[in-house]
């Protein structure tokens, strides 16, 4: 009877996509207030710009979140770090709401906010292993839009109903309203998300050794390392480096991190025959074998650069958009193109993709979807060379000339392909990550394969704005295409594209 339990409880699960979406939205809710509307805040906050330019910090567990990942696939289940992260992060937005109209409301809701994207990228391991658990490879495949579907309209909800809210009626209710908004997707997953996996050790067992001196001692050693190199990056030595190399200054204290953690991962794989005789001596040692397994995969010399590059020229774009329609002179569409336009057909693609990825297998849908997505760069590019009159005419101007109705739909119309096409590469990615996860390490491998992703992402801000400033827009478009070359090279041979490709459990 107890399997039978579990088959029908898992078909429950497949048919329901209810809590796909509930999760993914409570996924992409707090990365958005965290990353992005607290830019609007601290700047409503008459914050510097410098000052602002200190929330990539926030990014950081984003990256580092594969650290931890092994300790959230080895103790308790993740529906209960679901469950502990959202609570936490309930408090969170309800701390920042009553903080929002006192004096010290700045640095109050700034560490707030750091200690929000800890528990924030936190969450996302285990919503990431949930799913992986809840489902088979087919239905992850299946219900692939519905996740990238409830991200998008997270990120909406936070950027025009929250922003709009603190903008106009104070920070305070647009806090306390986004707690509200947190508190009732939290409510309804303590009644219904059910339990999918069979707990392996208790979560007080990781406090007891997260207690002992030698951990403690660790912990403690890189809080110094990571204060010392910040010091460092604020020091005299550095400034002086900057000035005589102009270009260290766009690179801030993350991307040094993200530079050096991929450095650590390209070596761990040049030098994993030496570490797996260390780490095979602690037949214990779950943490280091996630890695170490990670490391493992099949052709993993193909797939980390294919991951890290994948979405780089996505990135190098979606940077520029912004400021590109801002100098074509025309901000106040901006609303109307990206969520009228651009929101729908992002979970058109989504969904779709999911779709064809689950019907037809992904070593058929890879090059139709990697193309469409990389193609969109060469479709601004022509389109930043046709509106290449207004962009000299309107860029910093008083007064700007209008570009007419058909110039602003063609505008539209390549907006919605993007986000299209930006869709079908997600769930291709999102899919693709699951795909080369060891079974016994989902959420840990997952956490380090979306980490790699956002690496690109660091830089391409960096690459972005110096490449536009110095060649202009449609150059900058055209060569973020060349950016995303080597993952395309890649695709020949990549494993584990094939549905019935033997899982790397070996």
């Amino acid at each position: 009877m107890g399997w039978q339990r579990d088959h029908m409880k898992q078909e429950a699960l497949q048919r329901n996509g209810i809590w796909t979406f509930t999760t993914y939205f409570s996924e992409g809710f707090p990365f958005v207030i965290i990353r992005t509307v607290s830019g609007v805040f601290l700047r409503d906050m008459k914050v510097s710009l410098e000052g602002i330019g200190l929330t990539p910090l926030y990014g950081l567990p984003w990256i580092l979140k594969f650290l931890w990942g092994p300790q959230v696939d080895e103790y308790s289940s993740k529906r209960r770090w679901m469950l502990g992260m959202q609570s936490a992060l309930f408090f969170v937005f309800l701390m920042a709401a009553i903080f929002a109209p006192l004096s010290i409301n700045v640095p109050a809701i700034a560490v707030l906010f750091f200690l929000g994207s800890i528990l924030a990228a936190t969450h996302d391991i285990a919503i990431d292993g949930y799913y992986m658990e809840a489902l088979d490879p087919e239905g992850q495949a299946k219900y692939v839009g519905h996740r990238v579907m409830a991200y998008r309209i997270a990120m909406m909800t936070g950027t025009a109903v929250i922003v709009t809210v603190g903008t106009h009626a104070g920070w305070g209710l647009a806090f306390f309203m986004a707690a509200f908004i947190f508190g009732l997707f939290l409510l309804y997953h303590l009644l219904f998300l059910k339990e999918v996996e069979t707990i392996e050790a208790p979560v007080r067992t990781l406090l007891r050794r997260a207690l002992k001196t030698k951990t403690m001692a660790g912990g403690i050693l890189i809080v110094l390392v990571v204060l010392a190199l910040r010091a460092f990056f604020q020091s005299e030595i550095y400034t002086g480096l900057v000035e005589n190399i102009p270009l260290l200054g766009k690179i801030r204290f993350p991307h040094w991190i993200a530079l050096a953690l991929l450095t650590g991962l390209v070596t761990v794989g040049l030098l994993r025959n030496k570490i797996k005789a260390v780490i095979l001596r602690d037949p214990d040692s779950y943490y280091s074998k996630a890695f170490l397994m990670f490391m493992e995969r099949e052709k993993i010399s193909i797939i980390l650069p294919f991951i890290i590059f994948l979405r780089g020229g996505e990135w190098t774009l979606t940077t520029m958009v912004a400021p590109f329609i801002v100098d074509l002179g025309i901000k106040k569409h901006y609303g109307w193109i990206s969520g009228l336009v651009g929101l729908p057909m992002a979970v058109v693609g989504a969904m779709l993709g999911g779709w064809l990825i689950s019907r037809y297998g992904m070593k058929r849908t890879i090059w139709p979807f990697i193309l469409a997505q990389n193609i969109t760069n060469l479709i601004y590019m022509g389109l930043a060379a046709h509106l290449s009159r207004f962009l000299a005419l309107n860029t910093q101007a008083a007064a700007t000339v209008p570009l007419g109705g058909f110039n602003l739909a063609l505008i539209g119309c390549v907006h919605g392909f993007d986000q299209f096409a930006s869709g079908l590469g997600n769930a291709l990615l999102m899919t693709y990550l699951m795909r080369i996860c060891h079974p016994h390490y989902k959420a840990a491998h997952y956490a380090i394969g979306s980490g790699l992703m956002n690496v690109s992402g660091l830089f391409t801000g960096v690459m972005s704005g110096f490449v536009a400033g110095w060649l202009g827009y449609a150059w900058l478009f055209g060569l973020s295409f060349l950016v995303s070359v080597p993952a395309m090279v890649l695709i020949p041979f990549l494993p584990y594209l094939e549905r019935n490709h033997p899982p790397a459990s070996s």
